[in-house]
Order: structure tokens, then C-alpha cells, then sequence
């Protein structure tokens, strides 16, 4: 074990569940709870004032919901993981608090051994998933992607190639790419390598003017 506890923020509009967590936390061996926050609002005044490791976040909150405080707390605070812990699996949340840069996602009906396991894999940059969540994304990496007519997408390029020069224009990285179509990032990179090539794009600034003159950010 390292010698310095894991540092934690937990974020829950609940006050009974908020409570839960930071007192089954505080007695788990190797984790201190720096604050507990009710809203995303919250959380990310915590997590400027104690940088902490990780946050364990809810998505369904008020003032600022939780996928767009873990977004703001990736792009502000790039050191520190986020585990969504929610009531939620729906595609939409799952994919969304991916998209966002969450680093695992369980529901709350997890128990103490499995949310210590992600906050901790989260904080050593591993992903870790509720099961049923790992399910979902499994059933979408497994779904058939609709092939659009070829004369619907110039230079010959693929619909997953159209996908992710759209992505890039609207200004994503390659990890919020693969997280919202649910690939790997190295597979992001070849897409966009086989675009590129196909489009005469040197950068991600004249892949984005190529894809918002095709309309492929539709």
C-alpha cells in the first residue's frame, strides 16, 4: 500500500447518501474524505481547494449536474480522476459521463470493496466498470454501425471515419472521441490517420474545416 492515503471528494445531492459514503469511507483503510459536496458547483470548489486524487460523483444533482462538472474538473484539474457512482445506467448518462472523462461508473448499489476498487484504479488511470455498465458498452461495441451510401461521403471515406472527423471539429480529444463512440483510443487514431490521408488534412485544424464543409458535425 502506498504511504500516503488515497485523497477523496464525494459529490451526492442526497444528504443521507452523501453522508453514507464519506462515513464508509473514512473507515476504509488507506482513503481520506477531504469534503463532501451537494452539488457540482460544489465539488469543484473542493476539488480547487484540496486537488484531491479522485471524486466519486453522482450524475443527477442540482445548480451543475455531474457530467458537466467532471468535464470542468478534467479539463481544470487534469490530475484528478472521477468514479461516477449514480442510480443511473441508461446509455445516455453511461455515455455522457465517458464522454466527460469519468474514469469508472458504478450504481449505487455497489458495495464498499468495489467502490475502494475504482476509486483506487481510477487514481492509478485504469477504468473499472459496474457490471451491468460493462454490459451496455460491450452490447454497443457490438452493435453494427448503419453504412451510409457511398455517394453520401466524399473521398471515399468510411461512415466511422465521417464520425470522428465530425468529433474533431467539434473540438473533442481522442480519449472523449473513443469514450463517445465507445472504442479504443488507438483505434481512434488509426480512423484518424485513414481520414487524413484520404482528405489531405496535415492537422486537426484543416480536419475540421474539411468536416464542417462536407456537413459531416451533423
Amino acid at each position: 500500500m502506498s504511504e500516503h492515503p488515497l485523497r477523496v471528494v464525494v459529490a451526492d445531492d442526497q444528504a443521507l447518501v452523501r453522508e453514507g459514503l464519506t462515513a464508509l469511507l473514512e473507515l476504509t483503510e488507506g482513503i481520506e474524505v477531504l469534503g463532501a459536496a451537494a452539488d457540482g458547483e460544489q465539488a469543484l470548489t473542493l476539488v480547487a481547494a484540496h486537488r484531491p486524487d479522485v471524486v466519486l460523483m453522482d450524475l443527477r444533482m442540482p445548480v451543475l449536474d455531474g457530467i458537466t462538472a467532471t468535464a470542468r474538473i478534467r479539463a481544470e484539474f487534469p490530475e484528478v480522476a472521477v468514479v461516477v457512482l449514480t442510480t443511473y445506467a441508461d446509455d445516455d448518462s453511461i455515455a455522457g459521463a465517458l464522454a466527460a472523462g469519468a474514469r469508472g461508473y458504478l450504481t449505487k448499489d455497489a458495495g464498499r470493496a468495489e467502490i475502494t476498487l475504482a476509486l483506487r484504479a481510477a487514481a492509478a488511470g485504469h477504468a473499472m466498470f459496474d457490471p451491468a455498465v460493462a454490459g451496455r458498452l460491450a452490447d454497443a461495441m457490438s452493435r453494427p454501425i448503419p453504412s451510409a451510401p457511398v455517394d453520401r461521403l466524399p473521398d471515399g471515406l468510411t461512415q466511422r471515419e465521417a464520425e470522428v472527423l465530425g468529433q474533431i471539429a467539434a473540438g473533442r480529444t481522442n480519449a472523449e472521441i473513443a469514450a463517445a463512440l465507445f472504442v479504443a483510443e488507438a483505434t481512434v487514431k488509426t480512423h484518424i490517420n485513414n481520414a487524413f490521408a484520404k482528405i489531405g488534412a496535415r492537422n486537426r485544424t484543416e480536419a475540421a474545416g474539411y468536416a464542417t464543409r462536407h456537413g459531416l458535425t451533423r
